[in-house]
């Protein structure tokens, strides 16, 4: 049973947050939550879409530099600073790596890991003047271990982790804390939204199909936003958060530590058979 949880935000001392990706999912219930408690939230989407009152709206795209640019000068023009940086937007592509389009799996990398970046060259400069500053990546447990037939998400996630582990060293000295979460199966709308790989008639059609459907299962079975928006309130109003959050049902953390300790071939046959390879 979820207990309720109502953090006590001081007024005085709120927090200017900009998130990436609020128009729904993950993104929509961390920035409510945090608007609820007392912060300055910013949030971006692409198009205009209907979004509470109490989060500031941006429009931008992550493929877009300058609109990334204009985005947080808005920001730091109206509130003067950026004290949390939180990196949700994103995609999700799903299929086999030998039938991948290359326009797809571009675009999942690209959106994924290459607006990750330009998020942060655009906002470093100002949390560096600052002396302080947190950065908050959105992984996955798609980030610890690679997902059949989700194999290009997994890569963009794992790009995440090793970028994240390299910024923490580098923005040590500038008083800037770097933070990832890894999520597991929640029930949002990135099962409607993910983009799944045409395999009709090709070699893997039937295997992506019974894939995918443990897929479904998981997610649309998976807890509510609002428990991972409860874990990055906490996260934003701790003085000194943890390196790593994993947000998930204890057999995926169970999983996680399994990656690590057993043989990795016994480790795949386990996760394979999750998914219906046989």
């Amino acid at each position: 049973m979820l207990v309720s949880y109502k953090p006590k935000i001081d007024h005085l001392m709120k927090k200017v947050i900009l998130i990436t990706g609020i128009s729904s999912g993950f993104g929509k219930k961390i920035a409510e939550l945090l608007a609820e408690n007392g912060n300055i939230v910013y949030g971006t989407i692409r198009k205009e879409c209907e979004v509470n009152p109490a989060v500031n709206t941006l429009i931008m795209d992550l493929l877009n530099v300058d609109s990334i640019k204009n985005a947080v000068n808005e920001v730091i023009l109206k509130e003067g600073k950026i004290d949390v940086l939180i990196n949700n937007a994103g995609m999700h592509l799903g299929g086999p790596i030998e039938e991948a389009p290359v326009e797809l799996f571009s675009r999942q990398m690209e959106t994924n890991v290459n607006g990750f970046v330009y998020m942060l060259q655009a906002v470093l400069p100002h949390m560096r003047k600052q002396s302080q500053g947190t950065i908050i990546n959105i992984s996955s447990i798609g980030g610890l271990m690679g997902l059949p037939f989700q194999p290009f998400y997994s890569a963009s996630k794992f790009a995440i982790e090793g970028l994240s582990e390299a910024l923490r060293m580098e923005l040590k000295p500038f008083n800037i804390k770097v933070v990832v979460v890894n999520p597991g199966d929640f029930h949002t709308s990135n099962t409607a939204n993910r983009t799944n790989i045409s395999v009709v008639g090709g070699p893997y059609e039937e295997q992506f199909k019974k894939s995918l459907a443990q897929i479904e299962k998981d997610e649309n079975g998976g807890w509510n936003p609002i428990v991972l928006a409860k874990q990055m309130v906490k996260i934003v109003e701790s003085k000194n958060p943890k390196n790593r959050y994993i947000v998930a049902s204890f057999d995926q953390k169970l999983a996680c530590v399994l990656k690590k300790i057993v043989p990795i071939r016994l480790f795949s046959y386990i996760l394979g058979s999750h998914y219906e390879i046989k």
